[in-house]
């Protein structure tokens, strides 16, 4: 709204009114949405005041002023006519998760895990508390005046406020004082598992005692009743708790608990609104209270309340009436058309009903009418392509389904882990490194098959991991995972060496073993005659020849010549003679 802003008592009180109705929602972008209940639409929305998730959002009693904590560790006062920031400081040195203001709306209780106390006048730390180990989720007074009335009221001094963290059974106590050195929690409540809702009656006077309505995350409701009057040492415990379980009745013979959602105090004070059953379609009762009783269990079927009558849905498809020049455009691939059936006139419609005799139309038949070939439709051998592999691996990991991921994550194709990694869309680059990194630290045989989609992973979006700010802490598991597994190589190497020489000596002297003895006994033995006794054979043969008057002379040196060939190719082992034939000569 531009310009001066000059309203008459009326209009302002009308603004007022309309500031009633609207629910101010926190985003994890950062904005802050405003949305009429009323009208049932989204009214304005407060941009600029946050860079991260808003944890927590609180109205202020003057209605145009409101007030948010995010993770960016800062803390927003709006103005919601003009949609701006009034003024921004930071609350802590991590995120800040709640708020609560004070009942004069003077001072506001901030909270990471430790909580502080705000003069919102000033946006100065009026005190200190000890707070929680973990992240507060729950802040609220639970006094409005002081119970020694005898000093002055400064709108703070003397009051009482509750806490409740996440994985804390411990709900705190603490009291405001006028000095600064107590900083710890003057009593505690115990509950049997995390607070998940905590609502309470505001005491007014002195002897009135709070009443504290606690919902566990284990479907539990715990009931206190304590007055406020100073420390207390031990942790309270609850004067009743209320279970919720379901009759067993029509087969089931064994009860099951119905977790308790929320619970709130109606204006009485003596009535409570009970939230059961399911999330998306919870019930809520009205229930009295009667805490004479330490435990109460409420029997509620919840199957009966909770069934839903489904009709079979019934689908009439008719055929248009177009004239012939009308040219039609049929879903499917590009160019494809098919010619639209034209009523003739004076005929009745046909009915898309079936008669007992016929049968539907296959998937087939009705790709066929489409001009489309079926071939190349159907996948081969069945499986899934790439494209349906990508939009199962985002599904698996935003529904954190096993089955899904360990159908997407077990293949062994290269090709397919490749082009699915490529085709998925960018914000799911790091949950799937998270999984990759929780499925390493399991089994070795699966491990080897996560490395594979890692390698594909960074070599197709390091350029987008590059761009993250929070990169090395959101791998930082993976950066020790590998160290650990590197670390043990080296001696693994040397371990499978010297492994390896042993089995090979063992196999070695095994089959040296196995080898059968070779019999040395010869076979055959062949004897060759001594150059001497040829010499006096050949002497002997030469005596005879003389008698039959034959030429001496030229007979010695033929046989001499013949002699002296034989021996030296006996003494080379030349002789390609055989044996026989050796004997023939001679």
């Amino acid at each position: 709204q531009d310009g001066p802003q000059r309203k008459k008592r009326k209009s302002e009180v009308a603004e007022v009114d309309k500031q009633l109705d609207i629910l101010a929602i926190g985003t994890a972008a950062g904005s802050i949405l405003l949305y009429s209940t009323v009208k049932g639409e989204l009214q304005s929305k407060l941009d600029g005041g946050h860079d991260n998730k808003v944890n927590c959002v609180r109205w202020h009693q003057d209605n145009c002023c409101l007030y948010s904590c995010s993770e960016d560790k800062h803390i927003v006062e709006w103005n919601t006519q003009t949609c701006k920031v009034k003024c921004k400081w930071k609350g802590d040195s991590s995120s800040v998760t709640c708020l609560c203001i004070s009942p004069d709306g003077k001072m506001l209780l901030s909270a990471g895990r430790t909580i502080k106390l705000w003069d919102l006048e000033t946006k100065e730390v009026y005190r200190h508390f000890t707070g929680h180990a973990t992240s507060v989720s729950s802040l609220m007074f639970t006094t409005v005046k002081p119970m020694n009335e005898s000093k002055p009221f400064d709108g703070i001094t003397g009051l009482y406020f509750l806490s409740g963290a996440i994985h804390d059974r411990l709900l705190s106590v603490w009291y405001i004082r006028s000095d600064r050195k107590e900083k710890n929690a003057v009593m505690s409540f115990a509950v049997t598992d995390e607070p998940i809702f905590v609502d309470l009656t505001v005491s007014e006077v002195k002897e009135e005692p709070v009443k504290l309505a606690v919902v566990c995350r284990d479907g539990q409701l715990h009931l206190f009743e304590h007055i406020l009057n100073g420390y207390c040492k031990k942790p309270l415990t609850s004067n009743c708790t209320i279970q919720i379980a379901t009759p067993g009745n029509d087969g089931d013979s064994t009860p099951k608990p119905v977790p308790i959602l929320a619970a709130a105090f109606c204006t009485d004070k003596q009535s409570l609104l009970l939230v059961y059953g399911n999330t998306s379609q919870p019930i809520i009762e009205k229930v009295s209270l009667n805490t004479s009783e330490s435990h109460i269990c409420l029997v509620r079927d919840i199957q009966k309340v909770l069934s839903l009558k489904t009709d079979a849905a019934l689908t009439k498809v008719k055929t248009p009436v177009v004239n012939s020049d009308t040219k039609v455009l049929v879903p499917g691939i590009p160019g494809h058309s098919t010619a639209v059936k034209i009523p003739a006139s004076g005929k009745e419609k046909k009915k898309n009903k079936r008669k007992p005799g016929e049968t539907e139309e296959s998937i087939e038949e009705r790709l066929g009418a489409l001009d489309i070939d079926v071939s190349k439709v159907k996948t081969p051998d069945g499986l899934p392509q790439t494209d349906s592999f990508a939009v199962l691996l985002v599904q698996g990991l935003e529904s954190n389904d096993a089955e899904i991921l360990n159908k997407v994550l077990n293949t062994r194709k290269e090709n397919i882990v490749k082009n699915t990694v490529a085709r998925m869309p960018v914000h799911a680059v790091i949950p799937l490194l998270h999984e990759l990194t929780k499925r390493l630290q399991g089994n070795p045989y699966s491990a080897s098959l996560m490395v594979r989609w890692l390698k594909s992973v960074f070599t197709l979006h390091a350029s987008y991991l590059s761009t993250l700010p929070d990169l090395i802490p959101q791998l930082g598991m993976l950066y020790q995972l590998m160290e650990s597994r590197v670390k043990t190589l080296q001696k693994l190497s040397r371990l499978h060496g010297r492994l390896f020489i042993l089995v090979t000596q063992v196999a070695a002297s095994e089959a040296v073993q196995e080898v059968p003895e070779v019999n040395q006994t010869a076979k055959l033995v062949y004897e060759d005659e001594s150059s001497e006794e040829e010499g006096s054979d050949d002497e002997m043969i030469a005596d005879k020849d003389s008698d039959e008057n034959w030429d001496e002379d030229e007979e010695k040196e033929e046989q001499s010549d013949e002699q002296d060939m034989t021996v030296e190719k006996e003494i080379n082992g030349d002789s390609d003679l055989e044996p026989e034939n050796e004997s023939e000569e001679e």
